[in-house]
Formats: C-alpha cells, structure tokens, sequence
C-alpha cells in the first residue's frame, strides 16, 4: 500500500468524534480516512476516495463497523454511470433498537440512474468530501455571490445508503464557501488549498484553535 504525503485531523463538535485522513493531491486526489463517532451509535467508519485529475469522484470504498455488526460499499463511477456493491455481517438494525435509535436504510441504492448527474460524493460527517467541488469547480477564485447548484451521490453514516442530494456552494470570497442543503446553511472556511479548517456545527481542524 503506498504512502500518503499529507495528513489532516478534524474534530466533530456535532457529536463526539473525529476524522483522520492521509492524502495524495498531486494529481487529484487519493485519501484514506478513519472516522470514529458515537452518534446514533458507537461505530469506526474507513474510507478510501479516488478522484481523477479535475478532482471529480472516481470510487469510494467505505467500511462501518459497531458492536456485532460491519455494513461494506463500493460506489464507483465509470462511462458516465454509477454503480454500487454492498455486503453486510451481523444487524445494525438489531443493534440501533437495542440504543433506541430509529432504523437504517439499507446499504447502496437500487436505482443508481438517480445518481447521474453527481460527479461528487459526500459523505456524511468528513469535511474532506467538501473539498471536491471546491476544487473541481475552482471556487476559491471563482466570482462571489455566484451559486452552483450540484447533485451529490451522499453516503449515510451509519447504514451506507446512498441517495441523490442536491447542494449550493456559493463563494463568499477570500477562503470561505457557503454550504446549503435544503434548510441547512453553514459558511465553511478553508485554507489556501480547500480544505475544511471550521464547518460550523460538525466539525474543526485539530491544528486551528476554537474560534
């Protein structure tokens, strides 16, 4: 397995957690991430993301696992079209009704023509999936106040469904970009290379003090 250059740690301050990601952005980008969190229920998430060179999402692998149970997805792009392979050990759902929590989805999607028009995958609570049309689209220097309106492939944490979710990005100028999906609006800033230092309401750089 290769090494990864870079290296970034965030905190979530929606719930307890983090996520640590390694990554290659030379040409594109190549990362490996581990998100722990508590929310609905204790579980590890692992990720492994490939873009092509104009940062445009290419495959996601991810792997959750709690107690007595490990949901698997593989969500690639090729040809213009989606595709989605699953596997599951043990019961989430057993295992959410045990903490009381709703149940899950089921994993990947059974109509991945819903997914079309997304070149970008989001994936619930890592700020590095943010980065992808901000780079992509070149929004650190793109005319503020311009909205894009984008369609996301959006992997659920924990159960790995995943759903077509439209999102607004719209730069603010300098190293901020607002975020909106439905009702929800966050004003996230950046560093110089796009990547997430504070998203208000789920998470924070490790290397950048509360604000």
């Amino acid at each position: 397995m290769a090494t990864m250059p870079k290296s970034l740690l965030w905190a979530r301050t929606d719930t307890t957690g983090t996520d640590h990601v390694l990554f290659d952005d030379r040409h594109g980008l190549t990362a490996r991430g581990v998100a722990p969190a508590v929310d609905p229920i204790p579980y590890t998430c692992r990720y492994d993301l490939a873009t092509d060179e104009n940062w445009a999402a290419l495959r996601l692998e991810v792997s959750v696992e709690g107690a007595g149970w490990l949901r698997t997805l593989r969500l690639e792009r090729a040809s213009g079209r989606w595709r989605a392979s699953t596997g599951e050990v043990g019961d989430l759902d057993a295992a959410l009704a045990a903490a009381g929590a709703p149940g899950a989805g089921l994993p990947g999607t059974e109509e991945p023509d819903r997914l079309e028009a997304a070149l970008d995958i989001d994936l619930y609570g890592a700020p590095l999936f943010n980065t992808l049309p901000v780079r992509r689209l070149g929004l650190l220097g793109a005319e503020p106040g311009q909205a894009h309106r984008l369609t996301m492939a959006f992997v659920r944490l924990p159960s790995l469904e995943v759903l077509p979710a439209e999102q607004v990005y719209t730069p603010l100028g300098g190293t901020s970009v607002r975020f909106a999906s439905g009702r929800f609006t966050a004003d996230l800033d950046l560093d110089p290379d796009g990547y997430v230092v504070r998203y208000p309401g789920l998470a924070r750089r490790a290397d950048h003090p509360p604000s």
